[in-house]
């Protein structure tokens, strides 16, 4: 292939990276429509943070052996020589920003969401880019209740209930504290140092470094060694059994349907006690996933505050609503089809669809076709129950023509008449 053939080829977006089509849209609408509808019931506000944060502050948060530091990063290096990332994760970022902008001194507790963009550089495959989209849900308050443990998943629940999806499970565990967890960590490693010839080269890394995310590996030979691994349940000290046991309570109390996973982990190191995540019939893995990470607020130069909050990935909870074959139906009213004949007439049609703007009637034109028949044409394809037919003549005589598409009756309207026309007609249709 020469220079000016490979020039010639039309430039395609990144690998890992999607474009969401016009097509695609109403589901996303749907899917951050859910999202807002669940927040403003439950009391979150919304905050939103930038795409560039500084690498400390993952290094410092997410944990530096984690998949996240060690191979997804997309790391940005400044003129100033300034190490900056394109988020990997939410959590993180609105954690800064509560402590950056002194928003402990709103009170407890502070309940908040985000949603947006976030990148990391890991091998595309269904549901999962190098750009992809999260909604957010975070609870920051001054004591570790369980009962925010509870309504956060009870919120993940309902929204996805709201989304329309079905056969919605959820998974618990407890990753307990720093005072139970390195009993824990030592028995992981007892176990798997005797299996270390079995082990992939990642897990091998871990086995020394965080043990813990042995157990999140998705290798096929790490997953079947897994299932004899010891239970963390076994090791928990009193506060964290008290606590996990009164989050399942909860849950119980609100007949929220839940298994117990015993080798569920979180694969960020902020995480403690409780972690859970939430799959549906026809998702790719969980959709949904979170867990308290009382830690956080500290590590990044707060107060020590427990805190605890989730995660959706809007691209799999959007396959998995296209799975289940979810129909959202179509509540839009058609709009007024404006059609125009000639170049006076052409001239004069944004002032018009203007003024019909302004007294809130929905317009929808095809400005740069010439025939009538075309935009009629057009016209019939949308559904519009009427069309608004502008010619020289009209023109001339500051006047429209009103036609129903469905009966094919028209009447001529002055111009000055024709918002309060077709109000009239649109209320009784």
């Amino acid at each position: 292939m020469t220079k000016k053939e490979k020039t010639s080829l039309p430039i395609q977006r990144p690998k890992g990276m999607h474009d969401i089509l016009p097509q695609a849209q109403p589901l996303w609408d749907k899917v951050r429509k859910s999202a807002r509808e669940i927040a403003e019931y439950y009391n979150f506000v919304r905050m939103e943070t930038p795409i560039l944060e500084k690498k400390e502050l993952f290094l410092e948060t997410v944990g530096e052996v984690t998949d996240i530091i060690e191979k997804q990063m997309f790391v940005v290096t400044t003129k100033s020589k300034e190490q900056l990332v394109l988020r990997p994760e939410l959590t993180a970022s609105l954690a800064r920003a509560y402590v950056e902008n002194g928003l402990q001194s709103l009170g407890f507790p502070f309940k908040v969401w985000s949603d947006g963009p976030l990148f990391r550089y890991e091998r595309p495959q269904a549901g999962r880019y190098r750009e992809f989209h999260q909604i957010d849900f975070e609870i920051i308050s001054n004591e570790p209740d369980p009962v925010y443990d509870a309504e956060l998943i009870l919120a993940a629940v309902r929204f996805l209930e709201i989304c329309k999806l079905k056969n919605i499970k959820i998974f618990v565990n407890s990753i307990g504290c720093k005072n139970c967890r390195p009993q824990y960590r030592k028995q992981l490693q007892t176990y798997y140092r005797s299996k270390k010839s079995e082990l992939c080269p990642d897990c091998l890394r871990r086995l020394e470094t965080n043990p813990l995310r042995l157990l999140d590996c998705k290798e096929e030979k790490c997953i079947s060694l897994k299932a004899r691994a010891p239970i963390i349940l076994d090791y928990l000290c009193k506060p964290c059994k008290d606590h996990f046991k009164n989050v399942l309570e909860y849950l119980e109390e609100l007949k929220l349907p839940y298994e117990l996973d015993n080798y569920l982990v979180r694969g960020l190191d902020y995480y403690a006690k409780t972690v859970f995540e939430i799959t549906v019939e026809g998702g790719t893995g969980a959709i949904i996933g979170g867990g308290r990470y009382d830690y956080l607020i500290e590590l990044i130069g707060g107060k020590n505050l427990p805190a605890v909050g989730w995660a959706g990935g809007m691209e799999r909870i959007i396959e998995a609503m296209n799975a289940q074959g979810v129909q959202l139906g179509n509540n839009k009213k058609p709009k007024i089809f404006f059609i125009y004949i000639g170049a006076l007439a052409k001239k004069r049609s944004l002032v018009i669809i203007e003024d019909l703007r302004k007294n809130n009637i929905p317009i929808i034109e095809s400005l740069g076709k010439e025939s009538l028949k075309g935009q009629l044409r057009t016209a019939d394809k949308l559904g519009s129950p009427f069309a608004l037919i502008f010619g020289q003549k009209e023109a001339f005589e500051e006047s429209i023509i009103v036609r129903d598409l469905d009966s094919g009756v028209q009447e001529t309207v002055p111009l000055a008449k024709l918002a309060d026309t077709l109000k009239k007609k649109l209320k009784n249709q």
